[in-house]
């Protein structure tokens, strides 16, 4: 049966002129030569190279290429969402734009998938990430087992293989903040890794930097859990105590003891303290506040500026 089923193959692009072109031939190539019907959809996340016009020939060449081009940035995650929407096979991959999940290592992801898990990730070998990203995919998967209770043992990475019906109630979670990795979970029965090659970076440099894994991060937290409101809520109640403490410790000093000045450090320490812990509670509550007012006045996290798409002969 995972012959006989079609393939769609999407790729949010970013700034990959350069080497975008080789990633749409060599995907393409690997169908052709193990005979699976399949589409590639190449989603342009608004590059400010010429990655569209680069997806946009290749789509004009090839009727199993669709070129989508979102109007401006929105991340890989909505790029994903974008390509899942308009992608019509029967299984989904998603792999990255610069061949460091090499298209021929698909075949090992259908060969786990015919085991019959509607989820299968390729797990690397050898990360060829920098450190920082090493070091925020742990992070973000101690997160993801926390909030969407990912097996211990599962490793997530980009390069994965969706079933059909996951795919269906991943597109129809309507979220401003689409988290793939995450909804995969959501929607998922049976998970599994299965090892794939991983290369370095042969064009370009990483579109991962600090700043964008701690966004994700972020998103994660605000969008996904109400953790940061239980951390907050933690500190002011443990604040609460130890101020009622020395509440108490000073009333006992000014009943059994002398006091010598009014305590004008004191008052400006607490003072300065506690109007620190409120700006933080405020402004924590502010960015929930916010995603949620984003999220309940746009119906769409993304808009498709142009589509190129060919059909086949005879279709």
């Amino acid at each position: 049966m995972m012959n006989k089923a079609k393939y769609s193959v999407v790729i949010p692009v970013y700034n990959s002129e350069g080497i975008v072109a080789t990633t749409l031939d060599r995907t393409a190539a690997f169908f052709e030569q193990a005979g699976l019907d399949y589409e590639i959809v190449a989603v342009n996340d608004n590059s400010r190279d010429g990655s569209w016009e680069v997806i946009a020939a290749k789509a004009r060449e090839n009727p199993r290429i669709v070129a989508i081009n979102l109007l401006r940035n929105y991340g890989q995650h909505n790029a994903n969402m974008c390509g899942f929407m308009h992608a019509t096979g029967d299984w989904v991959v998603t792999m990255d734009d610069d061949l460091q999940n090499p298209p021929e290592e698909i075949a090992h992801l259908i060969e786990k998938a015919a085991e019959g898990h509607d989820l299968v990730i390729g797990r690397f070998r050898e990360k060829k990430h920098v450190f920082y990203r090493r070091i925020g995919s742990k992070l973000i998967g101690a997160i993801n087992h926390r909030i969407f209770y990912k097996d211990k043992d599962l490793v997530l990475t980009n390069f994965r293989l969706i079933r059909r019906d996951v795919i269906d109630r991943i597109t129809g979670y309507r979220t401003s903040y689409p988290y793939v990795p995450g909804l995969s979970l959501m929607f998922s029965n049976s998970r599994a890794n299965t090892w794939v090659e991983h290369h370095p970076r042969t064009v370009g440099q990483t579109n991962y930097s600090l700043y964008k894994i701690l966004k994700l991060v972020a998103t994660i937290l605000f969008n996904y859990s109400s953790y940061p409101l239980r951390v907050v809520a933690a500190g002011g109640l443990v604040v609460s105590l130890l101020s009622f403490l020395l509440g108490g410790v000073y009333l006992g000093m000014a009943l059994f003891r002398e006091t010598q000045v009014p305590g004008w450090t004191t008052l400006v320490v607490l003072l300065s303290f506690f109007n620190g812990i409120t700006m933080m509670i405020l402004g924590m509550l502010g960015e929930y506040v916010v995603r949620l007012l984003n999220q309940s006045s746009s119906s769409e996290s993304f808009h498709v500026k142009e589509v190129v798409r060919v059909p086949a002969e005879g279709a």
